[in-house]
């Protein structure tokens, strides 16, 4: 397992280097609300760029749509979620917090308290309101999850264009719900964003589509991470599974206070489908246009969390390393495809105009296939500490033997070995 003060220094690295800040921090901020600063902003947009790459980019058979967060509101009805989307809550009888009954053993963790009252559920939506005149506005909610607007736009996306089932439809968006114990930074958040397939298939053939796409997301996943020990799948118990479930498994991430949900891929049968053509009236019937036949798609859902993911490839790539003599290294060791900027340029010293005029023509001609970053402060070892930190996987420096030969020493991040290498061939050695 993970060491326990693993997420403790994340979140001290995510505050000092920009990569994610408590939202409204100077009004003393928000339970589960977080804004995602310079460098972190780049690593969560290349993470989602990195996704959608996987899976709709090199995939002919899925197309990607981006819905709305708010949506009618009989769309909730239809889902179930106004019913049956809810969370139990236990309540302190000294302090009066409120938990999850999972999330508590025998004591309350703010006083210490032994007694709770009975458990009680209560919705996870977050009610809205649309409309500009008191009295006759309409109540709304924030989507719960990202996927309904996928069913809503099944019949469009089949219309429109030339897929047939079996297909998929891929989103990325925001999702919001009233937790009441949010908490581990961005592992349990109220507003957050996730990812999700929704594949669309013949009945006959979601045995095969369901094994198919477990194997892509684990593959996905031991891509994404190093530590491939900390990632495993967790059947979900018949008993549990939901009524037009058949079966449904998580891939869990080892975090350091243990195994954890990072996505799930679900047996969800025809019932979505059938819910909203039972709500709406509409028919979302498929016509096959080659045998005619015509019956309601099956579906297989992969669904998890971006900014959930985002902290999981926090914690697998952290690193404090023993350089010996005294010294040490907080360094990042994030997936290259994830990291903010892909290279650091350093002009040796700052004083010397043809230096730093050369490390200028270094940065744009890099800069037209890759995010670099300019660091000039501070002396060398510094700025390697710092660039270390953010996760940046090569630090090139120009210096006097630049102005000689035409070659920069390129230090790599997680070996820290140098080597020069020639300014034209620095895109091939960066890619």
């Amino acid at each position: 397992m993970e060491n326990k003060n693993t997420l403790e220094n994340v979140v001290a690295l995510c505050k000092r280097r920009g990569i994610i800040f408590q939202n409204s921090e100077i009004y003393g901020g928000m339970g589960g609300f977080f804004d995602y600063g310079p460098v972190g902003v780049e690593m969560l947009n290349n993470l989602k760029r990195y996704w959608w790459k996987d899976i709709v980019d090199k995939r002919e058979n899925v197309v990607g749509i981006d819905g709305t967060i708010i949506t009618h509101p009989k769309v909730w009805e239809a889902s179930g979620h106004i019913e049956n989307f809810g969370d139990e809550v236990v309540e302190c009888k000294k302090c009066h917090q409120r938990f999850r009954p999972e999330d508590i053993e025998e004591k309350c963790p703010s006083c210490g308290n032994t007694e709770f009252t009975e458990p009680r559920s209560y919705n996870l939506l977050f009610k809205t309101e649309v409309g500009v005149i008191e009295g006759s506005k309409t109540t709304a909610y924030l989507r719960g999850e990202a996927c309904q607007n996928i069913y809503l736009d099944f019949k469009n996306v089949v219309d429109s264009t030339r897929q047939q089932v079996p297909f998929g439809i891929a989103q990325i968006g925001k999702a919001f719900r009233n937790e009441v114990t949010p908490g581990k930074l961005t592992f349990r958040s109220r507003e957050f964003e996730q990812w999700d397939l929704q594949f669309f298939v013949h009945p006959n053939d979601m045995e095969k589509w369901f094994e198919y796409w477990k194997d892509e997301r684990m593959k996905f996943y031991k891509g994404l991470y190093r530590k491939h020990e900390n990632l495993r799948f967790y059947q979900h118990p018949k008993e549990k599974l939901v009524f037009y479930a058949k079966d449904a498994f998580d891939i869990e991430y080892l975090a350091p206070w243990g195994w954890a949900e990072n996505e799930g891929i679900h047996w969800r049968g025809d019932y979505d489908l059938t819910q909203h053509m039972k709500f709406s009236g509409t028919d979302l019937t498929y016509t096959d246009p080659i045998t005619n036949e015509k019956f309601v798609p099956n579906i297989v859902e992969t669904s998890g969390g971006v900014t959930r993911t985002f902290l999981y490839l926090l914690l697998d790539a952290y690193e404090e390393e023993d350089l010996g003599e005294g010294n040490s290294r907080t360094v990042l060791k994030i997936n290259k495809d994830i990291a903010a900027y892909k290279a650091a340029i350093f002009p040796l010293v700052g004083n010397k105009e043809e230096i730093v005029t050369k490390a200028r023509e270094v940065f744009d001609i890099l800069s037209d296939g890759f995010k670099v970053v300019w660091d000039g402060r501070g002396n060398i070892g510094k700025r390697y500490r710092y660039q270390d930190e953010i996760g940046t996987p090569y630090c090139i420096t120009v210096d006097y033997e630049t102005l000689e030969n035409n070659t920069v020493t390129v230090r790599d991040r997680d070996s820290m070995k140098q080597e020069r290498i020639k300014i034209e061939d620095l895109d091939e050695y960066i890619s």
